[in-house]
């Protein structure tokens, strides 16, 4: 709480109208101050000020990331299969960034996403999909 006792603060104000030197005062119990803290919006200062951008996705921002990703990849497979033979084949898409370092991000589901080295290959999947059935 030391580290980041500025966007606590200015969250104490904003969220609840209470001041952080009500604390040192004694006008606020240590209880209240941490049952304030740990109940504070995921969209606050101190939220992104401890867990940096990864407290600006929402659960509906990952799936709306995923959703981007394998329609990317659907709309390369449907050009792919039916681009000319002459013609040169389409880049493999690249995934939406996602905050946390990979391009899922912590807590993902382990499905193979545009990028992962579990996931085919494209010329896997078009040798999958140019073979006769």
């Amino acid at each position: 709480m030391e580290e980041h006792a500025e966007a606590l603060e200015a969250d104490l104000l904003r969220h609840y109208g209470v001041d952080l030197l009500d604390w040192h005062r004694g006008h606020l119990s240590s209880r209240r101050l941490r049952v304030l803290v740990e109940h504070l919006p995921a969209d606050s200062s101190f939220a992104r000020a401890v867990h940096g951008e990864q407290a600006d996705w929402t659960v509906t921002d990952h799936l709306l990331a995923a959703v981007v990703d394998h329609l990317a990849v659907a709309n390369w497979m449907f050009a792919t299969v039916n681009r000319d033979e002459d013609t040169e084949p389409a880049e493999y898409p690249e995934a939406v960034p996602r905050p946390g370092g990979g391009p899922r991000g912590a807590g993902a589901a382990d499905v193979p996403v545009v990028g992962d080295e579990s996931a085919a290959t494209p010329a896997e999947i078009v040798a999958f999909l140019s073979s006769p059935s």
